[in-house]
């Protein structure tokens, strides 16, 4: 595959999960999250301030947390895809540390580890697992919060008779 089909196919898949969390998750196009950015490694994604600001004139608490679980979500969306693996992600607990007030729009940035890679090694084998991520989210110049998550991974029925 040449380096221009690579880019287009992980564009498509940028734009698959953008229309699949819009679709899925009607709250995500509200709150203007999108697709920033996809190098295969690392996952951008960002929000608008204006949809998600509090009394404060800030982002809303629940905003950076549900960009960052998205973000963590998405980075395993797309490298289930890059892995022509099709399994169901579930969301299945997260923990945030706001540390400072996000004042603009909002990008989450994830990237994939070796320890992620590992457990999704794991996935083909034993039809399920789970991983752990975690996202930074910087509004302007700041660092406003750092997330961790974990999702679980289970293999469709159709994939596991494969």
């Amino acid at each position: 595959m040449s380096a221009s089909n690579g880019a287009d196919a992980l564009a498509a898949r940028c734009r698959a999960l953008e229309a699949r969390w819009h679709r899925e998750i009607p709250i995500s196009a509200e709150m203007g999250v999108g697709v920033a950015g996809f190098d295969g490694t690392t996952l951008q994604v960002h929000a608008a301030l204006a949809p998600n600001v509090n009394v404060h004139g800030t982002v809303f608490g629940g905003s950076l947390f549900s960009v960052a679980a998205l973000c963590g979500w998405g980075q395993v969306y797309l490298q289930l895809q890059q892995q022509g693996l099709d399994a169901s992600i579930l969301f299945v607990g997260g923990s945030i540390r706001c540390l400072a007030p996000a004042r603009d729009d909002m990008q989450a940035d994830c990237i994939w580890t070796a320890d992620a890679g590992n457990a999704l090694a794991t996935l083909p084998e034993a039809g399920r697992c789970r991983v752990h991520l975690s996202v930074a989210v910087d509004s302007g110049r700041a660092r406003a919060a750092e997330f961790e998550g974990e999702y679980a991974l289970r293999l469709t029925p159709a994939q596991k008779s494969s």
